[in-house]
C-alpha cells in the first residue's frame, strides 16, 4: 500500500524504498530497505491515532458527524498536513465532488473574513501517484523514469516522466522533472552550465520508489529540507504539482505580493501572475518570483528556486507544508544550501545573473510626478529645488509629456520646451528620465506614426490566434503590444529611441505597464474558446481570468504562446530597453521597471508601483524592498511619500527620511493632487528632508560599495536583520528596520504622532551614525528619540563606513574630500572597503579601471591598503577620519609617522581632520 504521511508509515509501510547517498547506485541489498527517514516515527503515529480517537469520541458526544463517518485512513490525517485536493476557487466542494476525485471530505469550521482555512477535500494516504522505475547514474548526478499507471483527475495526464538529478555543486542540487516522450516549453533563461559533479556535497539525496517522493538532508545537521512524498505529484499537461514539508515556519521571497517579510503559514496562497494593479494584500501584483528562502533552526538558511514562468500559485500551511502548483513547463527545482542566508542569495544569483552596476547618478535623488503639466511646470520644480540647495540628480516626466500619449513623442504645446530643459539639466551635472510603455498605439492615420506602421510592417506585435496583431486599449486608446521575445522587436526598439534621443537626450529610462497592462480584458474582440485562455485549473489571479486586465492567454509571440510567456513581459523589454540605452548612450544603462522576473536585476531595477499616501504603505514599502533584494534586484525603492491620496507634511516627512535609505529613492506623485516635493512644504519639514538627503549624498560611497559587491558577487544592498543575525530568533520577523549592507541599522518612525520610536538591536555595540556615542544591546528592543526632523541610524560595531561631504548632485559629491568613519569592535579592530570608477562608463571592474581600497584596525592602527588603482581615485582626497568607541584619550596621533592634531570627546571618539591624503595611496594613522 502507498504511504505519504510520514506520520502514517508504522501503520502502513511503503511498499519499497531506495536509500541514495549523493547519487550512489541503490545496491540489491538497498532495495525494499525502509528508508531511515521513515524510521521512529511510530510515537509521532500514537499521537495522531489518540488524535483521532480523540476527534471521534468528540464527534460522538457532540452529535456525530454531518455525514457519513469517513474512512479511517483520513482520520488519520492531521488538520495541518491536509493538502488540498481540490483547490478551485469559487467551487462549493461538496463530499461527491471531492470523492469523484479519489480523496478524502472532512468539514471543518470555516475562518472568518472568508479567508481559506483547512482543506475539506485532502489527499489520502494512498492516492495513487508516480512510481520511480529506473535511476540510473550519470556523469553528474542520475537520471531517472517516473511512471504513473492511474490517471489522477486533470486532463491530458503525462504518465511518464524523466527525472535529472544534477549535483551541480557542493550547495546546489538541481532537480528537474519533465515529459519523457515529448518537448515542453522551458524558461528561456540561460543558466550556468555545469562541467563536473560536485565533490563534497553538504547535502545527502534519498528516493521512495513507491510512490515517488525525494527527501534532501542537510549533512551537518540532519535536518530534512525537502519531503515530497506527503502529497501526490501530479504532472498534466496543464495542472503540475508538487507538495513537501518544511523543516520551519520561517519562510520569505515568493514575489511580487504585499505583506509582512515573514510569510504566513496559515492556509495561506500565494499567485505569481504579473497584473497591473495597485499593491493590495493577498492580490497577484506586477512581477513574478518563484524564488523562496527558508530559515532552520540554529540559524542554517536554504532556498528553492522553481525556473517556471507559467501562471502559479504556492500555498502554504500550518504542517508546515508548502504545495507548488503550476499550468504549464516542467518542474525544473533548483536548491541552494547556503548555509548562511546571504550565502543563499548569493547562490541563487550564480544561477539567475549577478545585477548590473548602476551608474552612480541612479543612486541620488530622483523626483518625479504624473500632472506636472508642462515642460516649464517640470523645470519651475528643478530650478526650486535649486534654489534650496536641495539634492537632486535626476528629473522625471510620466506620460504627460506624450503627445496624446504615444511613445517616442512629446507634445508640441505643452513641452515644446523639453529639449530645453534637458539640457539645462546636463550643465547643472542632473539627468533626465521619462517613461515608456510597451503599448503602441494602432490608431493613426497610415504613415503618421512610424513606430506603429513600421513594427507592423515588420510584424513585430503580439498576435491574435488568426494571425492578425492583437489590439488592446492603453493610455493612447486602442494599442498593439511590442512583441520583445522577437530579436527584430529590440532593433526596432533601438530606432525609435534613437530617433527620440535625436531631439530629447534622455539618460534613463521608466518602463511601465509592462505586465502587460491592459483596460481591456483580453482585447478588443475578447478571447477565443480553448484551454490557453480558459485552462482546466486556473489559479488564483485576481479577476478570476488570466486575461484580466491583460492580453489573451492565446496570444502568439515569437519564442511561444503568451500563456507561457506572460511573466516575462517585463524582463524581455528590460532586456532590450539596457541594450538600447547601451548603444545609444555608451554608458551604463539605468531603467526601471514595473514587471519583473528572475535575472532581472541583469537589466534593470524595480519600483514597487502605484502605492498610496499612506502610513501602511509607508510600512509596506520595507518587507517590499527587502523581498526585492531576495531576488536578485537591488535598485528598489517605493514612490516616496506616496503615489495616489494626498500625503500630508507629517507623512511626507517621515517618509522622506525613510526613503532617503531605499537603494532607489524617487518622490513621485499623481495628477490632481498637491505637489509633494520638498520645496512645497514648511521651512521646518523642507530642512529636514533636505537634511536626510544629505545624509543619503554622504554616504554615496558606502552605498555605491555595496552595489560593486551585489554586481561583484551578489550581496544584498538593503539587508533584513536576520542575515547579519540568523541564529537570533527575535530578527526573524523584523520588517520594520533594516541594514545597508552588514553594518549601517535604518530605524524609521512608521507613525503618526510621535517623537519617538522602539527597534531592535542585536547583541552588541551600536554607535549613534551623527554622534558616535555608543550603545550596549544584549538583544533588545529600545526607545529612542525620534522629533520630526531625526531619522535614527546607527553603526555596528566592527565597521569602516566611506563617507563623503555632500553636493546637490552625486558628481558635484565625488570631488568632495571623503571622511572615514570607523565604529570599533570590542576588541577595537574594524574592517572595511571603498570601491571607486568614475561612476558611468561601461565594465570599469571587467577592464580594470576601477580603484578599490581596505581599510583596517587593529591594536590602535588605521591601515588604508590599495589594492587597485586607477586615475580618477587620484583625483579624491581622504580629509577626516572619525573613530567611534576609543575608550582611551590619546596622548598623540601619528600619521605615516608624523604627529597630527586631533580632537577627542567625552563620548569616546576620537576625530583627525585635515588629512589631505590622496585615495590612490595608502597609509597608516596610529594614535597612542
Amino acid at each position: 500500500m502507498k504511504s505519504y504521511q510520514k506520520l502514517t508509515t508504522a501503520v502502513q509501510q511503503p511498499a519499497a524504498c531506495w536509500v541514495e547517498e549523493e547519487g550512489s547506485a541503490p545496491t540489491p541489498a538497498s532495495r525494499g530497505k525502509l528508508a531511515p527517514w521513515w524510521v521512529g516515527s511510530g510515537l509521532l503515529v500514537a499521537a495522531v491515532l489518540l488524535s483521532a480517537v480523540t476527534v471521534w469520541v468528540l464527534r460522538q458526544v457532540s452529535g456525530g458527524w454531518p455525514g457519513p463517518t469517513p474512512p479511517p485512513k483520513c482520520l488519520l490525517v492531521p488538520e495541518s498536513h491536509r493538502f488540498d485536493c481540490y483547490p478551485e476557487r469559487h467551487v462549493v466542494v461538496t463530499q461527491e465532488l471531492c470523492e469523484s476525485r479519489g480523496c478524502c471530505f472532512i468539514e471543518s469550521p470555516l475562518p472568518a473574513g472568508g479567508k481559506r482555512g483547512v482543506p475539506w477535500c485532502f489527499y489520502p494516504p494512498d492516492f495513487p501517484s508516480y512510481t520511480l522505475e529506473s535511476l540510473n547514474q550519470t556523469a553528474l548526478g542520475m537520471v531517472g523514469l517516473l511512471v504513473r499507471r492511474e490517471k489522477a483527475y486533470y486532463p491530458r495526464d503525462i504518465t511518464m516522466l524523466r527525472l535529472d538529478v544534477e549535483f551541480e555543486t557542493d550547495t546546489r542540487l538541481h532537480i528537474k522533472i519533465t515529459d519523457a516522450a515529448n518537448p515542453r516549453y522551458e524558461v528561456p533563461l540561460e543558466v550556468p552550465p555545469v562541467m563536473k559533479r560536485a565533490e563534497n556535497p553538504i547535502y545527502s539525496l534519498e528516493f521512495s520508489r513507491n510512490p515517488f517522493g525525494v527527501l534532501l538532508r542537510r549533512r551537518a545537521t540532519g535536518t530534512v529540507l525537502l519531503n515530497t512524498t506527503v502529497a501526490p505529484l501530479i504532472f498534466a499537461d496543464q495542472f503540475l504539482q508538487i507538495s513537501t514539508l518544511l523543516p520551519s515556519r520561517f519562510l520569505y521571497g515568493l514575489g511580487e505580493h504585499r505583506g509582512t517579510l515573514l510569510h504566513s503559514l496559515d492556509w495561506n496562497t500565494l499567485t505569481l501572475w504579473a497584473r497591473d494593479i495597485s499593491p493590495t494584500e493577498s492580490f497577484n501584483l506586477y512581477g513574478a518570483h518563484p524564488f523562496c528562502l527558508l530559515m532552520e533552526e540554529g540559524g542554517d538558511a536554504h532556498g528553492v528556486f522553481l525556473l517556471n514562468s507559467n501562471a502559479m500559485e504556492v500555498a502554504l500551511q500550518p504542517a508546515p507544508g508548502l504545495t507548488w502548483r503550476t499550468i504549464g513547463g516542467v518542474l525544473d527545482f533548483y536548491i541552494f544550501l547556503g548555509p548562511d542566508p546571504n550565502m543563499v542569495i548569493q547562490q541563487y544569483q550564480q544561477v539567475i545573473g549577478f545585477p548590473a552596476m548602476p551608474p552612480l547618478w541612479a543612486l541620488g535623488f530622483h523626483l518625479c510626478r504624473w500632472g506636472y503639466g508642462s515642460s516649464n511646470e517640470t523645470w519651475q520644480t528643478v530650478r526650486a529645488m535649486r534654489n534650496y540647495q536641495i539634492p537632486q540628480d535626476a528629473q522625471w516626466n510620466d506620460i504627460d509629456y506624450m503627445d496624446g500619449y504615444r511613445d517616442f513623442t512629446f507634445d508640441p504645446q505643452k513641452f515644446a520646451s523639453l529639449p530645453s530643459l534637458v539640457e539645462d539639466l546636463h550643465k547643472h551635472r542632473q539627468r533626465y528620465v521619462m517613461i515608456l510603455d510597451p503599448g503602441i498605439s494602432s490608431t493613426n492615420p497610415r504613415g503618421s506614426y512610424w513606430p506603429f506602421d513600421e513594427g507592423l510592417r515588420r510584424g513585430l506585435f503580439l498576435n491574435t490566434t488568426k494571425g492578425q496583431p492583437l489590439i488592446g486599449q492603453v493610455w493612447p486608446g486602442f494599442t498593439a503590444f511590442a512583441d520583445f521575445s522577437n530579436p527584430d522587436t529590440h532593433q526596432w526598439w533601438l530606432e525609435n529611441l534613437q530617433h527620440f534621443h535625436a531631439h530629447v537626450p534622455f539618460d534613463g529610462l521608466w518602463i511601465d505597464m509592462n505586465e502587460p497592462s491592459n483596460f481591456m480584458d483580453g482585447s478588443e474582440d475578447g478571447c477565443p474558446p480553448g484551454e490557453l485562455d480558459s485552462p482546466p485549473y486556473t489559479p488564483a489571479v485576481l479577476g478570476d481570468s488570466l486575461s484580466a486586465k491583460t492580453v489573451c492567454a492565446s496570444a502568439k509571440q515569437k519564442a511561444s504562446v503568451h500563456y507561457n510567456l506572460h511573466n516575462l513581459y517585463g524582463l524581455m523589454e528590460a532586456k532590450a530597453t539596457a541594450s538600447a540605452l547601451i548603444q545609444i548612450r555608451g554608458k551604463r544603462p539605468f531603467v526601471i521597471s514595473r514587471s519583473t522576473f528572475p535575472s532581472q536585476g541583469r537589466y534593470s531595477g524595480h519600483w514597487l508601483g502605484d502605492n498610496r499616501s499612506q502610513w501602511k504603505d509607508m510600512y509596506y514599502s520595507i518587507p517590499g524592498l527587502l523581498s526585492f533584494s531576495l531576488f536578485g534586484i537591488p535598485l528598489v525603492g517605493a514612490d516616496i511619500c506616496g503615489f495616489s491620496g494626498s500625503t500630508s507634511e507629517e507623512l511626507c516627512t517621515r517618509w522622506m527620511q525613510l526613503g532617503a535609505f531605499y537603494p532607489f529613492a524617487r518622490n513621485h506623485n499623481t495628477q490632481n493632487e498637491k505637489a509633494q516635493d520638498p520645496t512645497v512644504f514648511s521651512p521646518a519639514a523642507r530642512t529636514a528632508m533636505k537634511d536626510v538627503l544629505l545624509t543619503r549624498y554622504s554616504l554615496l560611497p558606502f552605498l555605491y560599495t555595496l552595489f560593486h559587491r551585489a554586481h561583484l558577487q551578489g550581496d544584498t544592498v538593503a539587508r533584513p536583520l536576520f542575515f547579519e543575525f540568523p541564529w537570533d530568533v527575535a530578527t526573524l520577523g523584523l520588517d520594520r528596520q533594516f541594514l545597508w549592507g552588514r553594518s549601517l541599522l535604518v530605524t524609521p518612525v512608521l507613525e503618526p504622532g510621535v517623537d519617538s520610536v522602539m527597534g531592535y538591536f542585536p547583541r552588541g555595540v551600536w554607535y549613534d551614525f551623527y554622534t558616535g556615542s555608543s550603545v550596549n544591546s544584549s538583544g533588545e528592543m529600545l526607545k529612542m528619540s525620534a522629533p520630526l526632523e531625526h531619522l535614527n541610524l546607527h553603526v555596528r560595531e566592527g565597521a569602516i563606513l566611506p563617507t563623503q561631504k555632500p553636493g546637490t548632485t552625486s558628481e558635484a559629491t565625488q570631488g568632495n574630500p571623503l571622511r572615514l568613519i570607523v565604529a570599533l569592535s570590542q576588541s577595537a579592530t574594524a574592517w572595511g572597503d571603498l570601491f571607486w570608477d568614475d561612476g558611468e562608463s561601461l565594465d570599469t571592474f571587467e577592464r580594470g579601471s576601477y580603484s578599490y581600497l581596505v581599510f583596517n584596525v587593529t591594536q590602535n592602527t588605521f591601515t588604508s591598503t590599495v589594492l587597485h588603482a586607477s586615475t580618477e581615485a587620484t583625483e579624491v582626497t581622504i580629509g577626516t577620519l572619525s573613530i567611534f568607541g576609543v575608550r582611551e584619550p590619546p596622548s598623540k596621533v601619528l600619521l605615516n609617522g608624523q604627529e597630527k592634531p586631533f580632537s577627542y570627546l567625552d563620548n569616546q571618539v576620537l576625530t583627525v581632520s585635515n588629512l589631505g591624503l590622496s585615495l590612490s595611496q595608502g597609509f597608516s594613522l596610529r594614535w597612542l
